[in-house]
């Protein structure tokens, strides 16, 4: 037994519905067809008959009226024969020539409103007969002709072959309506579904807190999509786990690297000391990019929020600049006169944009430039250097976490490309690797411009 609320149980009463108002309408519809068939082909022949009668209708010497009938004829109104019978009528409604000895109208007389009279049932014999208006001797006559239904003789074979020449047409309409009523049943049941794989596919690891909903769900479905969830449950609970370990664990190693870099400061200058100083600021890099990831998974962008990629840059600069001078590297900004606006998250792109310099000033040689260029076209920002450039063979995956093209540096992991790319990527933009002219890579972070709101 089908539960209500079941897709099948669903399918089955639409159908049932769809096929009871076929089963209803098409017999009406066919019955309709059948009898009109009837009706115009018992006409048909009824004024056919009274036209032959009419031929035979001629005005004597004397100059009164005479009805001359063939033979054949007579033997077909006889009433031996019993299935025709005719009546002439004058304008009074005299019956004038009749093959009824009771010289009786044979139908009612027509009236204005009526072009002709059809389906006369007198008694228990059932009557069908037409008339015709004819003009002769300058008198107007009426030409009845009637043929008895209860005779088994009829036009059967006519009738059937009429009626499927004329009635054929509709079985065609009929058929498409029905797979049209197919379409809507079957799009109207599995709608739910479609909502929920669309809803589906918005899951990423930034957005796992949406969940399939339930509602308008059917019953043989509803397990799968609550077992779905509940999985969902357990990989959004795990993502947290993920990112409170990795944020905890950068918290906790910040206070160590700091004691030991102070400490560092205070020996001797030695060539081992410098070595240790700079790989404790490799680390010391490394586990604020991992506090990145960890912070940056857990934000969001509001799509109403705007920022200004000038600012952003202009406070890039002031405090890295120190650092990449004590380098001997220099850092510049190109197109920063006027406000480049951006639909985005501050402290995200912030954030990217400082992995995507810090990555420059790590690659370009001491002497030369790392220039950031604002453009209010894209909207975007990019990053340029005079390092080795970056092959087109690496281009798709330096973006990846962890991933390093030169194995044997000691003084990254692989994380600082892989922010700016999930930071670009949650805002809906896009990212562009090119060589930069003179030699270096070209970076271009593109974001969305910001919504047009009305006053």
């Amino acid at each position: 037994m089908f539960r209500r609320d079941s897709l099948a149980a669903r399918i089955l009463l639409l159908h049932v519905v769809a096929l009871t108002i076929t089963a209803v309408v098409l017999p009406l519809i066919l019955f309709w067809l059948l009898n009109r068939e009837i009706d115009r082909l018992h006409s048909d022949a009824m004024r056919r008959q009274a036209e032959v009668v009419a031929e035979h209708l001629s005005v004597g010497s004397d100059g009164q009226l005479d009805l001359t009938l063939p033979q054949d004829l007579r033997d077909v109104y006889s009433a031996a024969y019993g299935r025709y019978a005719y009546a002439v009528i004058d304008g009074s409604g005299q019956v004038l020539f009749s093959s009824n000895p009771e010289r009786k109208p044979l139908l009612p007389r027509r009236s204005a409103e009526r072009a002709s009279w059809f389906g006369l049932v007198t008694g228990s014999t059932g009557l069908s007969g037409d008339s015709i208006e004819r003009r002769i001797g300058g008198r107007t006559l009426t030409i009845q002709v009637v043929e008895d239904l209860s005779n088994g003789d009829v036009i059967i074979d006519d009738i059937a072959a009429n009626f499927f020449h004329r009635a054929g047409w509709i079985v065609l309409p009929i058929l498409l309506l029905l797979l049209a009523f197919d379409i809507v049943i079957f799009r109207r049941a599995i709608r739910p579904l479609v909502d929920a794989s669309e809803r589906a596919a918005g899951i990423t690891p930034s957005r796992t807190d949406i969940r399939l909903p339930m509602q308008g769900i059917p019953s043989e479905i509803r397990p799968l999509v609550s077992a779905v969830n509940q999985a969902f449950d357990r990989l959004e609970h795990g993502f947290n786990e993920q990112r409170r370990f990795t944020a905890d664990a950068a918290h906790e190693l910040r206070t160590p690297l700091a004691i030991l870099s102070a400490r560092i400061e205070t020996l001797e200058p030695k060539p081992a000391g410098k070595d240790l100083q700079r790989n404790l600021t490799a680390m010391s890099r490394i586990v604020s990019q991992l506090l990145d990831v960890a912070e940056m998974d857990a934000m969001r962008v509001d799509p109403d929020e705007t920022v200004d990629l000038v600012d952003i840059a202009t406070e890039l600069i002031e405090t890295v600049a120190p650092a990449a001078l004590a380098a001997g590297k220099e850092i510049g900004l190109r197109g920063g006169d006027h406000p480049v606006l951006v639909r985005g998250n501050a402290e995200m792109i912030r954030r990217a944009l400082r992995n995507l310099v810090d990555n420059a000033i790590r690659h370009t040689p001491p002497g030369t430039e790392v220039m950031i260029e604002v453009d209010a076209a894209g909207p975007g920002v990019a990053v340029r250097d005079h390092g080795p450039g970056i092959a087109e063979a690496d281009r798709s995956m330096i973006f990846q976490r962890f991933w390093r093209g030169d194995r044997a540096r000691s003084d990254g992991a692989g994380l600082g490309l892989a922010i700016v790319k999930a930071v670009v990527d949650e805002h809906g933009g896009a990212i562009a690797v090119a060589d930069a002219p003179g030699g270096g890579a070209l970076i271009t972070l593109t974001f969305q411009k910001p919504a047009v709101t009305s006053r």
